[in-house]
């Protein structure tokens, strides 16, 4: 049976990736509605009562109202994946990262409202919690989480800086403030009881990301060893369709130095262990498309699993 699918906001950076992804789904029909309709109320709660689900390519105060038309229309309301921050710790809403632990991916199948993780904490999430899960990273660690992404990451006023205006610097570091939204979610979903350290920035390159987390060996219980950091991911993502954690053997080849753009066009998230057992320190780096698992590739995985498909 067909599935019917509105996507509102289906004309921004996202919705556009998650539209063509769903084109190679011939079990979903992606429903629209004529673009001067776009911001009408009544014709977006009314195509709302008329799909299985709906995604959420908004900014987050329209993405709250999104949900509140959803809300109108009672026991006829559709399923929601929301890719806006604006639910990320929600009360009522399922996160939708199926690689956090064994019980996510059900949850997610049963939930009616899932919110799409953000591009930054899906890196950064996935290298701290299954750390945290087995016991080598306690949950009051002071984590420091360093991050670059291309500019799309930014929105449309940051992509048209880059490539219309061309006011934007090479590279910048933002967030200074140390309040960045993104980082309640680090902590809730990193199982993390102290506010970790978020440093982002932004480079001259339209996608791609790396999220890197430097860690001292010597100040972890038991003082492990880089191999047990390496042990704890691999049994983690075992069987992962989306993740993979690069064998050591593949990073000493890499001679300490990885590109942030090759998995671009992709839906996958890499997760390196880089080490140096003479100086007792490693650094964790996650490697992905901010548009692909980190936006429209991981709205495709919810809806996929919601839908059955």
């Amino acid at each position: 049976m067909t599935k019917r699918i509105f996507i509102d906001g289906e004309a921004g950076t996202t919705g556009l990736e998650i539209r063509e992804r769903l084109a190679a789904e011939s079990a979903v029909r992606v429903a629209s509605i004529a673009p001067e309709a776009r911001k009408d109320p009544e014709a977006r709660r009314s195509i709302m009562g008329e799909v299985d689900l709906v995604v959420l390519c908004l900014p987050d105060a329209a993405a709250i109202e999104a949900v509140s038309l959803a809300d109108q229309l009672g026991n006829r309301a559709p399923r929601i994946v929301d890719a806006s921050t604006a639910h990320r710790v929600a009360d009522g809403w399922v996160y939708g990262f199926p690689e956090l632990d064994a019980a996510q991916p059900d949850a997610i199948r049963t939930a009616s409202r899932v919110t799409n993780p953000g591009c930054y904490p899906t890196g950064g999430i996935a290298l701290i919690r299954p750390l945290v899960d087995a016991g080598l990273l306690p949950a009051d660690y002071p984590v420091t989480v360093n991050a670059v992404s291309g500019y799309s990451g930014g929105g449309k006023s940051m992509i048209e800086s880059y490539e219309v205006a061309h006011t934007a610097p090479d590279f910048e570091l933002y967030g200074l403030g140390l309040a960045h939204k993104h980082v309640p979610e680090l902590t809730r979903y990193g199982g993390l009881s102290r506010r970790p350290l978020f440093v982002p920035s932004v480079g001259n390159f339209r996608q791609g990301m790396l999220v890197s987390v430097p860690l001292h060996l010597d100040t972890l219980p038991g003082a492990p060893a880089a191999d047990d950091l390496q042990n704890a991911l691999e049994a983690h993502y075992r069987g992962a369709e989306l993740v993979r954690v690069a064998p050591q053997a593949e990073v000493a080849k890499l001679g300490g130095r990885l590109d942030a753009l090759s998995l671009n066009g992709t839906d996958t998230l890499e997760l390196y262990v880089f080490a140096n057992e003479a100086q007792r320190q490693v650094v964790l780096v996650a490697r992905l498309d901010n548009l692909g698992k980190g936006a429209a590739g991981a709205a495709v995985q919810n809806i996929k699993l919601m839908l059955g498909l």
